[in-house]
């Protein structure tokens, strides 16, 4: 602990988070804790107090907190290097790219260091395949209403949601936004200039939906007819969440571009875009990255892809997911102000007809960690290492929480 995390840890949490509120930029609307360690599927505050974690850090933490394998590779890789820069190689990245490359069945990988990275250097791939084509630079991207895929103007660009927009137009050109899950809408859209379709297979802070098989292959089919490449924003809904390694497995679709972060580093920042040979049209000088790839973030990686297999995490999601569904689906028989039930594997949400943060708020004052997808729906996203009991004791809580208001 340095001096100044001494001399914090001495003060009252309020006065701590009043020096939090003078010093950070407040873009988050925090709830008033503070954080302090993590074991397991639990997290304890800096007063003691225990929590039960269904949010993951939104979805990052797969693994649990305090994963002593994990905890141990990252240990040993900055005992050793932590940075070195693009200029040279380093054996983690080469591992951890060799990897990503096997999972996803794609071939070139970039590292970036978060997910809104990742979704800045899709769109300038598929903006150079079409500029190497023709050589025109009016080319046009389709994107997803209610979609998420970032808050920074080449991410926000593509996100469906105008009130993220609004004060910071003129966002970059060229991007319609079709309906998700219809096809006529995506057809309607498509011209000779379009170069990409980006979505989430599972629309995740649009409210939790999944897509359905027909609207995936129908996009897969419009791309390989009019040689559009297609990018999946795999950043939340990927990495096992849905009990496979992406989502986009569990309907056969397989993407020209790929993006992936949260959960590829359980908690150390790491992103990254995977493309096909097709769309890997990037060259020297034309991106890059200072801190993507570096030694430390990429060995955290090697170690969540062998965990994942050596202590069979898709099979876990799949398991407790299927019992969190049916556990779901009968609370939403129960609670009339539910209206609807959506997700696959620990990627679940349910809709309710009033706004949900005052729930949201009671579960934490509660001690369960929780968090909304929009204004009406809650998002049920743990650790993946999450089993039928504490899904049991998380409805335990939150049931209380709901009588309660």
């Amino acid at each position: 602990m340095t001096r100044a995390e001494e001399n914090l840890s001495m003060m009252s949490k309020e006065k701590a988070i009043e020096c939090a509120e003078e010093a950070l930029l407040h873009v988050y609307n925090r709830y008033q804790i503070i954080l302090d360690h993590g074991d397991g599927m639990y997290l304890y505050d800096s007063e003691g107090k225990k929590y039960l974690d269904f949010c993951a850090g939104i979805a990052v933490f797969a693994l649990g907190y305090n994963n002593e394998r994990f905890n141990n590779a990252v240990k040993a890789q900055v005992d050793k290097l932590v940075h070195t820069s693009n200029y040279y190689y380093n054996m983690p990245a080469i591992a951890a790219a060799n990897a990503l490359s096997m999972l996803t069945g794609l071939d070139k990988v970039f590292f970036t260091n978060s997910g809104t990275e990742a979704i800045e250097g899709a769109i300038k791939s598929a903006r150079k395949y079409a500029y190497n084509k023709d050589g025109r630079t009016d080319h046009e991207i389709i994107a997803m209403n209610h979609s998420f895929h970032g808050r920074s103007m080449g991410a926000l660009s593509v996100t469906g949601n105008p009130h993220y927009q609004e004060a910071f137009k003129p966002l970059i050109g060229g991007v319609k936004f079709a309906q998700f899950n219809n096809l006529d809408s995506v057809k309607e859209l498509v011209t000779d200039r379009t170069c990409a379709i980006i979505l989430e297979p599972v629309q995740g802070e649009g409210g939790i939906y999944p897509a359905t098989e027909e609207f995936l292959q129908g996009v897969r089919k419009i791309c390989d007819e009019n040689d559009i490449l297609l990018i999946f924003d795999e950043i939340q809904c990927g990495m096992g969440r849905t009990g496979r390694m992406f989502a986009c497995e569990n309907y056969g679709v397989k993407p020209d571009i790929m993006t992936v972060a949260k959960a590829l580093g359980c908690g150390l920042p790491i992103g990254a875009f995977v493309c096909n040979k097709k769309a890997a049209a990037l060259v020297a000088g034309d991106h890059g990255s200072t801190y993507g790839g570096n030694p430390l973030v990429c060995a955290a990686a090697n170690a969540v892809f062998e965990i994942y297999q050596d202590e069979k995490i898709l099979k876990n999601v799949r398991e407790t997911g299927d019992y969190l569904f049916k556990k779901l689906e009968e609370l939403k028989e129960e609670i009339p102000q539910i209206v609807d039930h959506r997700g696959v594997g620990l990627i679940q949400g349910l809709e309710f007809n009033e706004p949900v943060g005052p729930i949201v708020a009671e579960a934490i004052n509660s001690g369960l960690i929780l968090i909304s997808a929009g204004a009406n729906t809650i998002r049920f996203i743990p650790p993946l290492i999450a089993k039928p009991e504490h899904v049991d004791e998380m409805l335990e809580i939150f049931k209380k929480c709901l009588w309660m208001l």
